[in-house]
């Protein structure tokens, strides 16, 4: 795999990447959005297992007093030819990137269920079915930053479009993120937490802790133009019901950030190997609150692999 030189994200990255020749090698794009009053939320994920012949499609919206909205498919084709549509089963999904680093544009359709409780994806459970529709843009709100330890760079963006949730159209303004990676993704082997924010004075801050002896920091903050690598990174959980963390804290410099993350509303996801290992995936929609008085919102995720359950 060839390391990235610097931070700059190359725009041809936008587009697929030749795969090796790993079981586990996955190109994920992955995209998510909150309304500004944080009532409405959601994130999307295509993930693409060419050696395993098989594509996850992953959609979590959760809105205030409503059901957790799910569409999961961990079996739809690969999108052939080099480009990141597919189409197949009822379910029509189009990735468009013609403005490298500017915009994102996504639009899929197909059906999704409710769920009462997010727990219910865990434990198996068939929701009450629903169609779906989103029609969402992702525009670049600051500088793409690619890693230098990964293939796997990151977007702050701003996110406009509409949903359609059965019979109720929904209109979405607020802020995001979006990343693509490429690489050998495994979900069963690590843990880790991935967390992303925008605070109220626009200062965006993205990290995330891979839990391993003598990890490095990753991420980053972004504030008046200025984009830093973090420094130093130190992210703890207090664990509730089913694995959902009950609150986090988040520690990093540059800037001497001391954050309390709230989560508000959870999309959790199950994920299970070829070999039978399942990881838990809690993934929530969070409020961010900063020990200098700035907040915001954003998401956070952690991976919960066997090892750690």
């Amino acid at each position: 795999m060839i390391q990235p030189v610097s931070n700059t994200v190359d725009p041809r990255d936008e587009g697929r990447h030749s795969p090796g020749t790993e079981e586990l090698w996955n190109e994920s794009y992955y995209a998510d959005f909150v309304s500004e009053d944080g009532e409405l939320a959601g994130y999307l994920r295509l993930g693409l297992y060419p050696n395993l012949g098989v594509s996850w499609w992953t959609v979590m919206i959760v809105r205030a007093g409503q059901p957790l909205v799910a569409w999961i498919d961990y079996v739809l084709p690969v999108p052939v030819d080099g480009d990141p549509r597919l189409r197949a089963r009822g379910v029509e999904i189009v990735f468009d990137t013609t403005k490298p680093l500017e915009a994102l544009a996504v639009q899929a359709s197909g059906m999704g269920e409710l769920h009462s409780r997010p727990e219910a994806i865990y434990q198996g459970w068939t929701g009450q079915p629903i169609d779906l529709s989103i029609d969402l843009a992702w525009r670049t709100d600051g500088s793409p930053y690619h890693y230098m330890l990964t293939t796997r760079y990151e977007v702050p963006c701003m996110v406009a479009g509409r949903l359609r949730i059965g019979e109720q159209e929904i209109t979405v303004a607020g802020s995001g993120q979006r990343d693509h990676s490429w690489g050998v993704r495994d979900w069963w082997s690590l843990g880790w937490c991935w967390a992303s924010a925008r605070l109220d004075d626009g200062t965006r801050i993205h990290a995330t802790d891979v839990r391993f002896p003598n990890r490095p920091a990753l991420g980053y903050v972004q504030s008046a133009g200025r984009v830093e690598p973090v420094s130093t990174l130190s992210i703890s959980e207090e664990l509730g019901e089913h694995g959902f963390p009950r609150s986090a804290r988040i520690k990093l410099e540059p800037g001497g950030f001391d954050l309390a993350v709230y989560p508000l509303a959870f999309g959790p996801l199950l994920l299970q190997a070829p070999d039978g290992r399942v990881s838990r995936f809690p993934r929530a929609v969070a409020r961010y609150e900063a020990a200098d008085g700035r907040s915001g919102l954003g998401w956070i995720e952690w991976n919960q692999p066997p090892e750690s359950a």
